[in-house]
């Protein structure tokens, strides 16, 4: 038996003045050196179950850790989400906005200016100088004092409520800045129904005219669009951007493979039954943008044959990995000086924010599943390199949120924000209610019997919208 004798009744009472002992303790330790190898990006916050006030990180802003994961292993959250933490005084004013009567706002004020979502003096983080002499404490160091500098610089010139949910994980940035690095061409997705919203021209600047790179846009998930919206968005694209080239896609086309009429096996077997030939033709748009842009500078024959032969093919076994697949546990962030295609290889890195099928569009190409999927945002967590054939390899980079202007009820429905951490619902369901006729679409009766409605009353009168 260990040293103490047999175990003594711990009350709550005694385990809420232990967890206020440690939290002092914490409180009075020094600030370790900015320049201590990986204690910073470890410190940046506390979950929101931990502080109700959010902790502040080396900028002095208050953040909140996203999808934590219990343990304490060194790594085990080290790239969870982190987004500004909101004040309790904003929360409860939502929850009171949320009780007034609804304004359903007009359509023709709907529409929005083009640079309303990524104004040009809203920039993304990019790696800071460095030269070879630079050892990488002083390289994590320098790169931390610059991350804290550009939060604080956002901060200074837009107001909180102005910003969308951002990305203020360093090392989840430090993940694109190594794809953005490492490849020949940059994959950006984005999912059909939000586009505008999603695409940051500030990254599209940074890869065309900084890194000297070609850029594809992949409209993603345009079985969930109607086809005159799919080309309109095109359309806008290509003028708005002429240097990029749009490619359209979607992995779950299996309705327009199959009879609509044919209900046997319902929509999940018709959509798994036309998967693979429709993302072998997305597959052969992509390889043909690519190879316009080799220019015959890498052997891409290999890729050709694999194209036709899944044009050809049935799969029956979607679970099968085909292709060499290097998922690395510990991502090397560090700076890294590419050569174009180099050792014969064409590297394409895949960038998008999260939810919009990037890692389903990847399997999709594959012509199998090689990188995990889900729904809750932040699920890829670090970069993962897969060679689709001996000469072109994919590069996964985890979904990001660039800093912008949209609204961040509007991010929670587009699902940039995982909807299992919100602190208020309503200010989503008031934002959709005022552009939607919900009380009609879901046939809602009033709980008093009264001809208006509020965001709350709509919550109140259908409660599966929430479970």
């Amino acid at each position: 038996m260990p040293q103490g004798g047999r175990k003594v009744p711990f009350s709550g009472k005694a385990k809420k003045q232990q967890i206020q002992a440690k939290k002092g303790r914490k409180r009075s330790e020094p600030e370790r050196p900015a320049g201590a190898f990986g204690e910073r990006s470890m410190r940046h916050v506390r979950s929101v179950h931990e502080s109700e006030d959010g902790e502040s990180d080396g900028s002095g802003i208050k953040v909140h850790k996203i999808n934590q994961q219990p343990g304490k292993g060194k790594n085990l959250n080290r790239y969870a989400i982190h987004f500004q933490q909101e004040t309790k005084e904003g929360i409860e004013a939502q929850k009171e906005l949320a009780r007034k009567q609804l304004v359903h706002i007009p359509e023709n004020e709907l529409e929005v200016e083009r640079s309303l979502p990524f104004p040009a003096e809203l920039d993304f983080p990019k790696r800071p100088p460095w030269d070879s002499s630079m050892s990488a404490a002083d390289l994590e160091t320098n790169e931390h004092e610059y991350f804290d500098g550009y939060l604080k610089n956002v901060q200074k010139k837009f107001p909180a409520s102005e910003l969308s949910y951002f990305e203020m994980n360093i090392e989840t940035w430090r993940q694109l800045w190594r794809v953005l690095e490492m490849s020949d061409i940059v994959l950006f997705i984005v999912d059909i129904r939000f586009p505008i919203y999603l695409f940051p021209p500030s990254l599209y600047e940074f890869v065309i005219k900084t890194l000297k790179k070609d850029m594809i846009l992949v409209l993603n998930k345009i079985d969930l669009a109607p086809a005159p919206l799919v080309l309109a968005w095109k359309h806008y694209f290509k003028n708005a951007y002429p240097e990029l080239q749009v490619l359209t896609f979607t992995a779950y086309p299996g309705y327009n493979l199959r009879d609509p009429s044919d209900k046997e096996g319902g929509l999940q077997v018709r959509r798994r039954r036309g998967k693979m030939r429709m993302a072998a033709e997305g597959a052969e748009q992509l390889l043909n943008a690519c190879e316009n842009i080799v220019s015959g500078q890498v052997d891409l024959s290999s890729w050709h044959k694999k194209v036709a032969e899944e044009l050809n093919t049935v799969y029956e076994d979607d679970n099968l990995i085909v292709g060499k697949t290097l998922e690395t546990t510990e991502a090397d962030t560090s700076y890294h000086d590419h050569k174009k295609f180099s050792d014969g290889i064409l590297t394409i890195g895949c960038v998008g924010q999260p939810n919009v099928g990037k890692s389903s569009l990847m399997n999709a190409i594959m012509g199998k599943k090689v990188v995990s999927v889900s729904r809750t945002p932040g699920h890829t967590k670090y970069f993962q390199t897969i060679f689709l054939t001996p000469t072109v390899k994919l590069c996964d980079c985890p979904g990001l949120v660039f800093p912008s202007k949209v609204p961040k009820p509007l991010q929670v429905l587009m699902g940039s924000f995982p909807i299992a951490q919100l602190r208020e619902p309503f200010s989503s369901i008031q934002f959709l209610a005022e552009r939607l006729d919900l009380v009609k679409l879901l046939k809602l009766h009033h709980a008093d019997n009264e001809d208006t409605w509020s965001a709350f009353d709509i919550c109140d009168g259908n409660q599966k919208l929430f479970y």
